[in-house]
């Protein structure tokens, strides 16, 4: 049976957490600029010389994401390593949604409506929904709040120039 309760506490953690994770490499970008940027693909392309995900797609970020979500974690009280978890699989949807855009010809960093943050808000919040105690209309909010942030906050951050583009 499907379940339509609604925690309001668990929605607003899990949120943050995704907030930590996806602001992450970012902020390491900020504070380190190229430095330990190594790409996830390792410059690997497929057929057409199309790469497997593209330079924006940073160990770095991967590691910032564990590390920032991890303490994140903590401050409500869950296991650093849920945190951790959390973050990978953020850093994980990040990277399945720029596998599709690079397959569709997307260029490297341009913006796919819904692909940007369905991958990334969706695999953690599935894959740790007990550990986090959200339901299947948690996640599914979380999702569209994501989505909305991300469509409304990103280009004011552009502005402010905390990111290198405004999506």
């Amino acid at each position: 049976m499907i379940e339509l309760s609604f925690c309001v506490s668990c929605s607003f953690q899990a949120l943050i957490l995704l907030l930590a994770a996806n602001g992450a490499p970012v902020l390491a970008t900020l504070v380190l600029g190229k430095r330990w940027a190594w790409s996830v693909d390792f410059g690997y392309t497929l057929r057409h010389d199309k790469r497997l995900l593209g330079d924006s797609k940073t160990w770095r970020g991967v590691c910032s994401a564990m590390l920032i979500t991890a303490a994140v974690a903590m401050l409500f009280d869950l296991h650093l390593i849920i945190g951790a978890v959390f973050g990978m699989l953020t850093m994980l949807g990040d990277c399945v949604s720029s596998f599709i855009k690079r397959r569709l010809s997307y260029s490297p960093s341009s913006h796919a409506r819904g692909l940007d943050t369905v991958p990334e808000s969706l695999l953690p919040t599935l894959f740790l929904k007990q550990q986090l105690g959200l339901g299947l209309t948690d996640i599914l909010l979380l999702v569209l709040v994501f989505f909305l942030l991300e469509e409304f906050v990103s280009p004011v951050l552009y502005q402010w120039h905390i990111r290198n583009r405004p999506y």
